[in-house]
């Protein structure tokens, strides 16, 4: 399966299921903590471009540190591939910015496929008007230079205190973002797409009165016998 097959299955499948699937598997810690849609109904799937930020100092973060066409903040921006999704790691400090509505507007352009971060995102309805999607802490106006320093480009983080290594698959929805291992990408997006058809299925039978034990999980004799009925009546 293609890589654009893997992430268009993925953009279909919640962050719920992904999370359920991938503690099958032992990772435990793969939902980014405190990232919140900034608008409902955005969808997200792209493997990470990571920036991390360490806290600032004085000397070397004044409004004059954007005037360095090496800022790695600005250089980020600039080189993020196209469907890529920029996931900075702000320590889950969200008392300043990391980015704001005209980077965010740059990186549209340039075909990013959205933002992630455990920091504030200044202009922040600016960004959610964008059609690139985008999940942070909260609104917050400061400058990220307030306490932020920009220092690694595309090496490992830590964002909302989930370990992202660049190239893991960002998925995200209305609850938020999960980060996929690259090497199991694909076969999440099938078991993925297999255990919400299932999920259909046993939704429709507890909405006609049927009890949940045997059934999620289907461990009566007959659970798997009625969703294969199912799936042959064309009902998935």
């Amino acid at each position: 399966m293609s890589d654009d097959a893997t992430l268009a299955m993925l953009k279909t499948v919640s962050t719920a299921t992904l999370t359920s699937l991938l503690f099958k598997r032992g990772f435990r810690n793969v939902f980014i903590q405190g990232a919140r849609p900034l608008k409902a109904g955005q969808r997200l799937a792209g493997p990470a471009y990571t920036l991390r930020y360490i806290p600032s100092r004085e000397d070397l973060d004044g409004i004059e540190a954007f005037r360095d066409p090496r800022h790695p903040q600005r250089v980020a921006v600039e080189e993020i591939p196209p469907g890529a999704v920029l996931v900075m790691d702000c320590r889950g400090d969200a008392s300043v910015a990391s980015a704001g509505s005209i980077l965010a507007t740059r990186m549209q352009v340039r075909g990013a496929a959205g933002i992630v971060s455990d920091g504030g995102l200044r202009d922040a309805s600016g960004i959610a008007a964008l059609e690139m999607p985008a999940w942070c802490a909260g609104p917050s106006a400061p400058t990220n230079l307030i306490r932020h320093h920009a220092l690694d480009i595309n090496a490992p983080i830590g964002c909302g205190g989930v370990p992202v290594y660049p190239g893991d698959i960002m998925v995200g929805d209305d609850d938020g973002v999960v980060c996929i291992p690259a090497h199991l990408a694909g076969e999440i997006a099938v078991d993925a797409v297999e255990m919400e058809r299932f999920e259909r299925f046993v939704l429709e039978e507890v909405q006609r009165g049927v009890a949940i034990i045997g059934l999620y999980p289907p461990t009566a004799p007959d659970t798997r016998e009625r969703y294969q009925a199912w799936l042959a009546r064309g009902q998935a």
